[in-house]
């Protein structure tokens, strides 16, 4: 007789704690709840209760398990969560979600298409994507018709008349992601879990997960995730007398009074307060007819202590001895699969036909051992884990081998190719069997193909395990797998104290090929991670291998590699070196392959030879595209139209190969290359004056690139950021944003130049403060004298020179010096660097020169407008000065431009200078309407607006007059005014007053 209860018992603050949580999506708040308790205790329970309610309120349940004998496939309990609301519609159509398809394809196979393979780059990519997939699950799910999703009665449904949200009311907004047994889930999936709980305060979902309190990455999860409060963590205690008395009497039917006390102080001793091994007890003691029905009560009518079994394992004997033959063998088979099995692996193993085979399970079922699976089809599981255990455990070691051996057989007959949680499985089949080294090499091919699917913490864990089982003979070649995965996994210190532990001259020993590849690989990884000295060390022991007549692929790999080294701070005396072997081994692997050497040599050639000019370095990048798409490698491809279109925006400003590069990253599925793309095109956006495409690629990414940990992208779209308002004259919100990009090491970083001289430097001349922007190229050119790098937009081939020459400490000899750097080929640079000459031409009487110089940038106006207009504004100063040029008209064009930029330091300045010219002037002044209702009733005008908009940044009164270009005594008698007509105390006040303003009003 099955006796289980038909209600929750003694969980009255873990539910109360699941309902509140359901209750916060309605506000849009998601979190975490963690359920931890041994086996049987009653987490699964709680479970099913939160996915009614959710149900009943209209909310979407994705639900999912681990599994022991999948404890190492990568995503396993995601997979299962995914199929379970998506396996007949396929995943949401929503175009928020295009980006992530193919990161959610890594474990839904299903849903990759030939043009968007499956992939993602790291846990961090799926995870993002996952994130993005359940918010769009929870919005777009719709409402429900009144009284639930099934029809149930709030009684046996988990009805929201106790706080939850119900039905009736429009569906509340979210969607709830319930995970069980998370002590045996993979690396992967608690990496993606850790992602999900840092950041589910963002979006309306619910996360219930359960596990047990094993030691482990799961529960070392849930334990941080406490101590930082980003998770509630509920511990299941065990039951109490008085409920384990209640769960009795809802067993067996009756009111708690019907129950005699002595059976309740029995089942609570014997179960330890555990609710499922009371229900397994009582069920024993009811089939034994020890506890026998009497009208409305119940009674024992034996000793309980002699008649019942000492354990549940000896019940679950008794209980298995009563079924027929054939439903007990299956039974004893199906616990040696686990506690979770699919109907046809049951069947490779019975060899049953399918009436038989379901005839049996039936039986099974009726017996309360097991139950279909209703989140996986085909699927079946025991009533608990502990139930197949005991099944296991009331058969003799002999025969649970045995068993073992015959499931093994029948499946390794099957196959291969097994599938991952197959293969997985006759692995510990053989385990069971006493068959160590079959187990190892399965567990071995099961961790290769994880690596390969980018698996890389489950290939380790898979691969230590192979390690441990194997035979002596096959030891070697795990190791090596286990050093590849290491580095994937980013363990390098781990893969290189593997590779120095290698035997040597032996049998056992690896062959001089296989080690020098391993060698290679990890001399990679460590010029990636710039450990010069780890990578020379590799090196010499590949070398040491090769001998001389080492095969030419190999040695040149090697030389590429110590190509990379010249790339390292304090290598620089390497790099003519690195130059000439880089080429050398490009036009070797061209010719003979491997393609990817040819990739890896001609990118490191075109990176030492953009020292020299962009045209040398954009053919290098084009013969590595040319090999990229001969031989069909899409990471490199995108590689070589990233660098391809960085450098066309770069020197002419056209943005259309960097688009291509982000077509080929989302090809990829590779969400952080897209996110690196996009950032290059918001910073094109930037220059080109375009701030609304800017801006919406900032907000697109700016969040999640951090969260991703995508730092080095997450910085360059702060610096992205701040770039646009320094380029508006919006210092506060500029430094704003670099003292984020500060605080994400951006100052510490080869983007340090770029945020002086492209940021603060421009920022300060759209103040017309020209000694600040000096002053900051200044800071810059001796940054660089300490770091040399490739960031040409500093403001050293372009901005600078031209204000150098503007102030007389420049002239031809200068010029013509950076005239000739690569630098001076970029459009940004070539503008001022233009505008330079013109000056010099003029002042040496060659004014018609110098006018047709600045005429001819004329057509190109529109490509960087800013830095056009601005270089009119310096360019006009010389020219009046000079007398040559249109001064006046020039003046006119960046006036206007400057002033609908709201920029008004530049406007002002233009106009004085044009009155200078003595050329008509139109009065730019904020309007009326503009001021805020409060200040125009006490008569504030605009010009005193002007100057309290400007406060914001607390000027002194001489530079208030330079950027009003008006004179100082006047400034004083406005701030006298405005003293006066707003009622502040002193200029302090006014200043309090201006920065209280400022979110309120357009900044001038």
């Amino acid at each position: 007789m099955p006796t289980t209860s038909p209600v929750t018992v003694g969980r009255a603050a873990e539910t109360s704690l699941l309902r509140r949580a359901l209750t916060r999506l309605q506000d849009g708040v998601g979190c975490s709840v963690f359920l931890v308790g041994e086996g049987g205790i009653g987490k699964s329970r709680l479970v099913d209760d939160c996915a009614d309610r959710a149900l009943a309120a209209g909310l979407p349940v994705l639900r999912g398990r681990s599994s022991t004998t999948g404890a190492d496939t990568p995503f396993r309990p995601l997979v299962e969560a995914l199929y379970s609301c998506f396996h007949a519609g396929g995943p949401p159509g929503d175009p928020e979600l295009i980006p992530y398809r193919p990161a959610l394809a890594r474990v839904v196979p299903e849903w990759r298409s030939a043009a968007v393979p499956g992939h993602a780059e790291s846990v961090v990519e799926l995870a993002e994507a996952l994130l993005r997939l359940l918010a769009v699950v929870g919005r777009v799910s719709g409402p429900v018709p009144d009284g639930g999703s099934d029809g149930r009665s709030d009684s046996t449904s988990g009805g929201a008349s106790d706080g939850g949200p119900g039905p009736g009311s429009g569906r509340a907004p979210g969607c709830v992601l319930a995970l069980e047994d998370l002590h045996d889930a993979d690396a992967e999936t608690v990496g993606v879990l850790e992602y999900l709980v840092d950041h589910l305060d963002r979006v309306p979902v619910l996360l219930v997960a359960t596990l047990r309190p094993e030691s482990g990455d799961a529960l070392d999860l849930v334990r941080a995730a406490e101590r930082r409060r980003v998770a509630s963590v509920a511990s299941l205690p065990p039951l109490t007398t008085a409920e384990v008395g209640a769960l009795t009497a809802g067993c067996l039917g009756v009111p708690v009074g019907a129950v005699p006390p002595a059976l309740v102080g029995w089942l609570g001793g014997r179960s330890g307060g555990n609710p499922y091994l009371a229900e397994e007890l009582l069920a024993e003691l009811v089939g034994s007819d020890t506890l026998r029905q009497d009208g409305d009560r119940w009674r024992v009518t034996g000793d309980l202590a002699a008649t019942v079994p000492a354990s549940v394992v000896h019940g679950c004997g008794h209980r298995l001895g009563r079924l027929a033959t054939p439903v007990r063998e299956l039974l004893l088979l199906a616990a040696t699969l686990g506690p979770r099995f699919s109907a046809d692996t049951l069947q490779l193993v019975t060899g049953d036909d399918d009436p038989r085979l379901f005839a049996h399970l039936r039986a099974a079922a009726e017996a309360g051992f097991i139950a279909p699976d209703p989140g996986t089809p085909e699927g079946y599981g025991f009533r608990h884990a502990i139930a197949a255990q005991a099944v296991l455990e009331s058969v003799a070691p002999a025969e649970r081998a045995a068993l073992a051996r015959r499931a093994a057989s029948a499946l390794r007959k099957a196959g291969p190719p097994y599938s991952v949680d197959q293969g997985q499985l006759v692995a510990q089949l053989l385990v069971t069997a006493g068959d160590h080294p079959g187990a190892a090499l399965l567990y071995a091919e099961a961790g290769r193909r994880a690596l390969a699917d980018g698996a890389s913490a489950s290939a380790v864990r898979l691969l230590e395990r192979a390690s441990e089982l194997a035979a002596p003979a096959d030891r070697t070649a795990v190791t090596e797998s286990l050093g590849y995965a290491l580095v994937e996994a980013g363990r390098l210190d781990h893969a290189l104290a593997l590779a120095d532990a290698l035997p040597t001259g032996c049998a056992a020993a690896l062959s001089p090929e296989r080690e020098v590849a391993l060698r290679t690989r990890l001399a990679w990884a460590a010029v990636v991670a710039e450990r010069g000295s780890d990578t020379v060390a590799q090196v010499a022991a590949a070398r040491a291998l090769l001998g001389d007549g080492a095969p030419p692929e190999q040695t040149a790999a090697l030389a590429v590699v110590e190509g990379h080294l010249a790339l390292l701070p304090g290598r620089q005396d390497r790099v003519d070196d690195a130059e000439r072997i880089a080429r050398e081994t490009a036009e070797a692997a061209e010719r003979t392959g491997p393609p990817v050497l040819a990739c890896q040599a001609l990118q490191l050639l075109a990176l030492l030879a953009r020292e020299r000019g962009f045209d040398a370095a954009d053919a290098c990048l084009e013969r590595m595209l040319a090999v990229a798409e001969t031989h069909g490698l899409p990471t490199w491809r995108f590689e070589a139209l990233l660098r391809l279109g960085a450098n066309a925006f770069l020197r002419t400003g056209d943005a259309r190969r960097l688009e291509q590069a982000g077509e080929a990253a989302r090809e990829l599925g590779s969400i952080a290359r897209t996110q690196h793309t996009e950032s290059l095109l918001a910073m094109n956006a930037v220059l080109r004056g375009d701030p609304v495409t800017a801006g919406a690629i900032v907000e697109r990414w700016l969040d999640t690139s951090l969260r991703m940990g995508n730092l080095a992208t997450h910085r360059y779209l702060r610096l992205t950021s701040a770039t646009l308002a320094a380029h508006r004259g919006r210092r506060r919100e500029m430094e704003r944003e670099l003292e984020l990009f500060r605080q994400a090491g951006g100052m510490g970083s080869v983007l340090t130049p770029v945020a002086l001289g492209l940021c603060r430097a421009v920022c300060a001349l759209l103040e017309e403060d020209r000694a600040g922007a000096e002053a900051e190229l200044a800071a810059t050119a001796e940054w660089e004298a300490r770091h040399p790098n490739v960031f040409y937009l500093s403001g050293r081939y372009g901005l600078d020179p031209l204000l150098a020459v503007l102030a007389g400490r420049a002239g031809w000899e200068e010029y013509a010096a950076l005239a000739a750097a690569p630098g001076a080929e970029l459009a940004w640079n070539g503008r001022f660097l233009c505008l330079a000459r013109a000056v010099l031409l003029g002042r040496s009487g060659r004014g018609e020169e110098a006018a047709a110089l600045v005429e001819d940038l004329a057509p190109g106006a529109d490509l960087f407008p800013t830095a056009h207009r601005l270089g009119l504004r310096l360019v006009s100063e010389a020219a009046l000065a000079d007398g040559w040029g249109d001064p006046v008209s020039w003046l006119r064009s960046a006036e206007e431009y400057f002033h609908g930029l709201d920029v008004p330091s530049v406007a002002g300045a233009c106009r004085a200078l044009l009155r200078q010219a003595g050329a008509s002037v139109g009065q730019r002044r904020i309007g009326r309407e503009r001021i805020p209702a409060a200040l125009r009733e006490r008569g504030v005008t605009p010009r005193e607006y002007e100057v309290l908009a400007l406060l914001v940044d607390r000027p002194g009164n001489q530079d208030l007059a330079r950027r009003l270009s008006i004179s100082p005594r006047t400034v004083e008698k406005h701030l006298a005014s405005l003293v006066q007509k707003t009622g502040t105390p002193d200029r302090a006040a006014l200043c309090r007053l201006a920065a209280e303003l400022a979110p309120d009003r357009r900044r001038p």
